[in-house]
């Protein structure tokens, strides 16, 4: 339900960074960690299963629109994440 803007004591600009200016360029990363820098969260913080798929629900759009900023490697384990990184 849309609530009046008023009640917003702090509004900011809606904007979002490059793939440059989240990751290290001699680094590869998880998805989760990603999602985690791109929000400014520490790596090792514990976070709630609803808190980290938000975080997702927002790094896995902004990865595919910058997909070509991106090159993938191979998970070691079937049931681990794959590591992404800067071409």
């Amino acid at each position: 339900m849309p609530r009046p803007r008023e009640e917003f004591d702090d509004l900011r600009e809606f904007q979002f960074r490059d793939p440059e200016e989240v990751l290290e360029d001699d680094q590869m990363y998880t998805v989760y960690e990603i999602a985690r820098r791109l929000q400014g969260v520490d790596p090792e913080r514990e976070l709630d299963v609803e808190t980290e798929n938000i975080l997702l629900d927002w790094a896995i759009p902004w990865m595919l629109d910058h997909s070509d900023a991106f090159v993938f490697a191979e998970p070691d384990d079937e049931n681990e994440p794959g590591y992404y990184g800067l071409k």
